[in-house]
């Protein structure tokens, strides 16, 4: 069996980013299409946040190797101010020394066949690309959203780093991936002399995800409970408009409105959430529950009545990884997204016609109306789009393109 070296900042005992998924269920499925994984993360130390759960939903026989790391923002400030230049290309820049000195070290004791990092922490590829050209092994850069955007990242200096080390790793890596089909098409016009080294993997949903029982309690008897669960994030999930719509709802249809509650699960900007309920004068109709683990999670999507996408226009070459969990959870879905992006687009690919700009509160408030009235209508996805998206199958795509890679390499085993 051929051994991976996947380099990953988002990784258990991490709490709060659904991004975890990605590179955990990789892990998991893997060996099922012939490739044995090692993860290469940070020091828990790294992580703002953490759960010890998290950490049983690691295969018990997956080597991870935890390489010294420290947050800039947390470890090297006073007076919650640091150097900018320890938070170049983000605030785990730390990670990239601990990464290679741990990764050099992992490609002496497991001898892998190919190198993978994933992006969005910035450093892991700067730990690839570096652990690629030490070994000369084929390097799989999973992108999965864009990285140097118009106007992101804002600071000019990190932005000149995100730009810098995005071309050297387009340049170097053996592949590129992306999860979502504008990206993907993004950097091909980008980078067209690298296009044929572009492939898209989309994120999927845990394979061990069910449907409830036709007996579950409602999480609200006697009302319908939508719930959005993970980060609200002020910009790229700007709740600004839905709120809005809710008052709307409130001054014109109140009876309606009482038979709804959004209930926003681990949205870390609880701050946001409570502000603009108070603003609008909708704070009856909004739950804002801490963070969970990620079974506890799953069961309440399950359970709810309804589930709620948020994505701005400015991440319209992203689809939320928790979209395909919604997906799996096959509960009615609510989105809201600029309808020319990718989440719209997908939505609507997974016959999901229960669709408003994130932007707009009036149609965010008709869209709600109608939920309220007909639950079921256009929000539930067809059984092959939930199929095709789950986390075994994208692996197996990932397993396929890294078979391509290494068909003329021998397979590895660990010294002993």
């Amino acid at each position: 069996m051929k051994r991976l070296l996947m380099i990953a900042y988002h990784f258990p005992p991490l709490a709060g980013s659904s991004g975890i998924q990605r590179t955990l269920r990789f892990a998991e499925h893997l060996p099922e299409f012939g490739w044995s994984p090692i993860v290469l993360t940070t020091h828990p130390r790294a992580y703002e946040r953490t759960h010890p759960d998290h950490l049983a939903a690691l295969p018990p026989d997956l080597p991870v190797i935890r390489a010294q790391a420290w947050d800039a923002a947390r470890h090297f400030s006073i007076a919650r101010r640091y150097p900018g230049c320890l938070a170049l290309p983000d605030r785990w820049s730390s990670w990239r020394w601990g990464g290679i000195v741990s990764g050099l070290l992992a490609l002496q004791k497991y001898r892998p066949a190919a190198i993978w990092s994933t992006f969005p922490i910035a450093t892991a590829h700067m730990i690839g690309g570096t652990l690629a050209r030490a070994s000369r092994l084929p390097w799989v850069a999973d992108f999965r959203d864009p990285m140097a955007q118009d106007g992101f990242p804002v600071d000019p200096a990190q932005w000149r780093r995100y730009d810098q080390i995005e071309r050297r790793t387009i340049a170097r890596a053996s592949a590129s991936v992306f999860a979502a089909p504008s990206a993907l098409a993004e950097y091909r016009t980008r980078y067209p002399s690298h296009a044929d080294h572009m492939h898209l993997i989309e994120n999927g949903y845990d394979d061990t995800l069910t449907t409830p029982d036709t007996g579950s309690a409602p999480l609200n008897p006697g009302r319908l409970t939508v719930v959005h669960s993970g980060i609200v994030y002020p910009s790229e999930r700007d709740p600004s408009q839905l709120f809005e719509a809710l008052a709307h709802l409130k001054a014109s249809v109140p009876a309606q409105l009482d038979r709804l509650r959004l209930r926003f699960r681990g949205a870390v900007h609880e701050d946001l959430l409570h502000t603009l309920a108070s603003r609008y004068g909708v704070e009856a109709f909004i739950e804002v529950c801490p963070l969970t683990d990620y079974r506890s999670a799953t069961r309440e999507m399950l359970a709810a009545d309804g589930l709620l996408l948020l994505q701005a226009s400015n991440c319209n070459q992203q689809i939320p990884a928790k979209f395909y969990e919604y997906l799996a959870s096959r509960r009615p879905i609510l989105t809201l997204a600029d309808p020319a992006g990718d989440t719209a687009q997908g939505a609507r690919s997974a016959g999901l016609d229960a669709l408003a700009p994130l932007d707009d509160a009036a149609a965010i408030a008709t869209l709600l109306k109608h939920f309220i009235d007909a639950p079921a209508h256009g929000t539930r996805a067809t059984e092959a789009s939930v199929q095709a998206a789950s986390r075994r199958a994208r692996t197996a795509v990932l397993a396929t393109l890294l078979n391509g890679l290494v068909t003329d390499q021998p397979d590895s085993t660990p010294n002993p």
